[in-house]
C-alpha cells in the first residue's frame, strides 16, 4: 500500500475514534457534573534516507473541556454545585478521585457519600461526617458544613496542580496522576446541581462532519484500490 492510503487509513481510524467519543457525549448531555470530551489529531512523519517519506495521522489525545455547566436548583439538603474551577474530592476502592457531580446523600453511617457510595472529603482529606440525627444541614459557599447550627467541619475543594495530569476515568470521575491543591476561587451553591457541560447541537453537527469526512476517505480508498486493480491488470496483459 501506498503513502497516500496508509495515511487515509490512520485518519479513518482517528475519526472513528473520535466519533465514538462525540456519541458518549451526546449520551451524557443530561448527566449531572459531566464533562465534554473531545479529541485532538497529531502528526507523525517517518523519513529515511533514500525512502519516500510517510505522514500517519492519530487521534489518542483526549481533551476535557472544564467550561461551567448549567446551574439547576432542587432545594435538596445533600445537592451541592460548584461555582468556578474546583472540582469535589471523593474516596473509591481505587483512590481518591475528583468529580463535578454533587448529587450526594447521608449514609447510614453518618457519611457524606456519592450516589456510588463514594465517600466526599472534607478539606483536610478525611470523611464528611453529617449526624443521622440532624434536623437541618446548612453548607456555606466556603464548603463549611453545620448541622443544626453547630459547625461539623469543611467539604473539601480541590484542583490539580498541572491540568494535564487529571485524565477522566469513567463519566463523571477523575483520576489526577500528579499533585492536587486546595481550589481557593471555588463556591458551593447548596440545594444545586450542575447539569452537564455538553453542547448538543454542537455535538450533533460535529458527528455529521466526522460522518462525512469518514465516507470521503472511504471514497478515496475505494478509488485507490480500483486504481492499483487496473494498473496490475495491465501490468499482467
Amino acid at each position: 500500500m501506498e503513502t497516500a492510503g496508509y495515511a487515509t487509513l490512520s485518519r479513518q481510524s482517528g475519526l472513528m475514534r473520535e466519533m465514538q467519543v462525540v456519541a458518549n457525549n451526546i449520551a451524557n448531555a443530561a448527566t449531572t457534573g459531566y464533562r465534554s470530551e473531545g479529541l485532538i489529531f497529531s502528526e507523525y512523519v517517518k523519513t529515511a534516507p533514500g525512502q519516500q517519506s510517510m505522514s500517519m495521522a492519530r487521534a489518542n489525545i483526549h481533551n476535557t473541556s472544564l467550561e461551567q455547566g448549567q446551574l439547576t436548583k432542587t432545594n435538596g439538603s445533600f445537592d451541592f454545585a460548584i461555582e468556578g474551577d474546583a472540582f469535589f474530592m471523593v474516596e473509591t476502592p481505587q483512590g481518591e478521585r475528583l468529580t463535578r457531580a454533587g448529587a450526594f446523600s447521608a449514609s447510614a453511617e453518618g457519611d457524606l457519600v456519592t450516589m456510588d457510595g463514594h465517600r466526599v472529603l472534607d478539606a483536610g482529606g478525611a470523611p464528611v461526617f453529617v449526624p443521622t440525627d440532624a434536623e437541618s444541614v446548612q453548607v456555606g459557599t466556603d464548603g463549611t458544613i453545620s448541622a443544626d447550627g453547630q459547625p461539623l467541619g469543611q467539604i473539601g475543594l480541590f484542583k490539580p496542580v498541572e491540568k494535564h495530569t487529571m485524565s477522566r476515568e469513567d463519566g463523571v470521575m477523575f483520576r489526577v496522576d500528579g499533585d492536587v491543591e486546595p481550589a481557593l476561587d471555588g463556591r458551593i451553591l447548596q440545594g444545586f446541581l450542575e447539569g452537564s457541560n455538553v453542547n448538543a447541537i454542537h455535538q450533533v453537527s460535529r458527528m455529521i462532519e466526522i460522518q462525512r469526512a469518514y465516507e470521503m476517505g472511504q471514497s478515496f480508498l475505494s478509488t485507490e484500490d480500483e486504481r492499483i486493480r487496473a494498473a496490475i491488470k495491465n501490468l499482467i496483459k
